[in-house]
């Protein structure tokens, strides 16, 4: 079956209950007009009805102008207090009213909440007209949502590129904040190394990183409707991937598997890319390709995983470097100096630790150094202090 948008389901469940609905009312019009003007006659009629409308909630009829004349009645009763009450106003009454031939017989409203039980509810309003085509009145049917025959299939979420404005208290304070290093910042290659691994081999199919708080939220293809938080006590050691089962890549999966490391990495470029307008979290669903981003404007992003991988820094931005030409000239030079050897590696994190610019990253802004720095200590933490060694990013 063909999936549907949001607006699309939307409409074609209403067309199926307008007609449900509108067949079903039209056969009561001639019995409700022979009694119209009779209200003892009238209520006992409407008693039989409700009890032979199928998921109906409430019934009642209106005179020409919209106002109620007999009782509200339900299945185990009825009650007085609505008579009287103008209901012309109500949105379902707007095409309704006007008494002549060329006005519409039968509506549906829009789904409201209701007065009483504050339930999503709809009504449906039947025109009744005598012999010559004259307005006696409406009938009026109340439904509750949750007892009307259910959609067939859910709708599919729209995968155009969105953007969500965020909090505006949050946004007109942006340049008054800078982004603070946090425990999942030291350790990102650790983490990004165990989230591909969960993804490729492990059967998570759906993961929330957020850098700023540390954690990550992950949901897996054994038990889909409860999520998992992984702090950084988790994620800094891999033998959690021995707490997942091992889990053959997802057929649903649209995601190459390759991709996932690259929109990972691109994560981390828009995490480290400005001080002020940073990433704090990002999200990566591999059945439908989605991407979330949401930055410390509040502002949040959905967009197709392909799409993302195509967008630069400048988009997000507005500068001037692809995001790919940034990241290659800083593992270009992250290579460069690896093959210097351990000592002068050494130097180089002994001077950054000290706040101190090498003459290797003179060029470099603020936080391309800050990503070199990170890197490099990433690299060395593999070796023992003191040891001769060869290295390579």
């Amino acid at each position: 079956m063909t999936p549907f948008s949001l607006q699309e389901s939307v409409n074609k469940q209403r067309k199926s209950l307008r007609k449900f609905l509108g067949n079903t009312l039209r056969k009561y019009k001639k019995v409700l007009a022979d009694v119209f003007h009779k209200p003892e006659m009238l209520n006992d009629n409407l008693r039989v009805m409700l009890a032979d409308l199928p998921y109906s909630k409430y019934v009642y009829a209106l005179d020409p102008q919209g106002v109620q004349i007999t009782p509200t009645i339900f299945h185990e009763g009825m009650t007085l207090v609505d008579i009287g009450r103008d209901r012309s106003q109500r949105p379902y009454m707007k095409y309704l009213l006007g008494g002549n031939q060329d006005a519409l017989d039968f509506d549906l409203s829009e789904v409201y909440i209701s007065k009483n039980q504050k339930r999503p509810s709809v009504t449906a309003i039947q025109a009744i007209r005598n012999g010559a085509g004259k307005l006696l009145g409406f009938l009026g049917v109340d439904y509750d949502l949750r007892e009307l025959p259910p959609a067939d299939k859910i709708y599919e979420e729209s995968r155009h590129y969105r953007q969500i404005k965020g909090d505006p208290a949050i946004r007109s304070g942006l340049f008054l904040q800078q982004r603070v290093e946090s425990l999942m910042d030291t350790q990102l290659d650790s983490v990004m190394a165990i989230l591909q691994e969960l993804m490729l081999e492990h059967g998570v199919y759906h993961c929330q990183i957020h850098y700023s708080s540390s954690r990550v939220t992950v949901w897996h293809v054994d038990d889909p409707f409860v999520y998992r938080i992984l702090t950084m006590d988790e994620l800094s050691d891999m033998s959690i991937c021995l707490a997942y089962p091992r889990r053959s890549y997802l057929d649903r999966a649209i995601v190459p598997k390759q991709d996932i490391m690259k929109i990972f990495k691109q994560f981390s470029a828009l995490r480290f890319a400005d001080r002020t307008i940073y990433l704090r979290s990002g999200s990566l669903n591999l059945v439908n390709g989605m991407i979330g981003l949401n930055f410390s404007c509040d502002g949040t992003h959905y967009l197709l995983f392909d799409e993302f991988l195509k967008k630069g820094l400048d988009f997000w931005f507005g500068t001037d470097d692809r995001l790919d030409d940034r990241q290659l000239r800083l593992d270009n030079l992250l290579e460069s100096l690896c093959q210097s050897g351990c000592k002068d590696v050494s130097q180089i994190i002994s001077l950054l630790d000290q706040g101190k610019v090498p003459s290797e990253l003179s060029e470099l802004s603020p936080d391309e150094r800050d990503y070199i720095h990170r890197e490099l200590k990433s690299i060395m933490s593999v070796y023992d202090e003191g040891s001769s060694c060869t290295i390579s990013s």
